[in-house]
């Protein structure tokens, strides 16, 4: 059976996108520091080696992609194909004309249950990325998410969105995994119901 799981970089103070995050800054200043665990030890872009570069293939081994409307209008819809599976996008309402160019991309207006269902079923017996904070937060207050796997990147931002600035109650986690890098301290976490 599918697993929901949150895929997130976060600054040590719990930011997921720097100061001035909006459309023409996509991510906010100085955004990409919080992926810099993502390229080689060369500084290339492509799959790190190591504990680093297992993280990407168990990303890339995800079999759908439930996103919220704004982090996919930033990425520009991942120019429809996010590592080759469906992508869900939750929204209230309709897509723009411009998506019709993307057949993988699916817009869900009925809600956070519905979209989380549809990713599962697409996604077969493989894992359902999830992507967004707005995305999350519904998530794990609809009891959908089952997990989260949090790249904790070793800076403190100061400032921008932050992943769980409100919640509605408390959510107990449990650590299922701690893999430890130079670059980042990656923690895995289950979902208390």
């Amino acid at each position: 059976m599918s697993t929901s799981v949150l895929y997130m970089s976060m600054s040590l103070d719990g930011y997921i996108a720097g100061p001035n995050d909006e459309p023409g800054n996509p991510g906010g200043d100085r955004f990409m520091r919080l992926h810099d665990w993502l390229v080689t030890r060369a500084g290339g872009s492509g799959r790190p080696s190591g504990p680093a570069g297992e993280l990407i293939d168990e990303m890339n081994a995800t079999g759908a992609v439930l996103v919220g409307r704004r982090t996919a209008e930033q990425a520009g819809h991942y120019g429809g194909d996010h590592h080759g599976v469906p992508i869900f996008v939750l929204s209230h309402q309709p897509p723009g004309p411009a998506v019709a160019n993307y057949p993988s991309v699916t817009y869900v207006i009925d809600g956070i249950v519905s979209a989380m269902a549809q990713a599962k079923a697409a996604a077969g017996e493989r894992n359902v990325m999830v992507h967004g904070a707005y995305t999350a937060k519904l998530a794990l207050e609809a009891g959908v998410l089952d997990e989260l796997q949090i790249h904790h990147i070793p800076v403190l931002f100061g400032g921008g969105r932050r992943l769980f600035d409100v919640l509605p109650s408390r959510v107990e986690l449990e650590i299922s995994r701690v893999v430890d890098t130079p670059e980042a301290t990656h923690i895995r976490y289950r979902v208390h119901g």
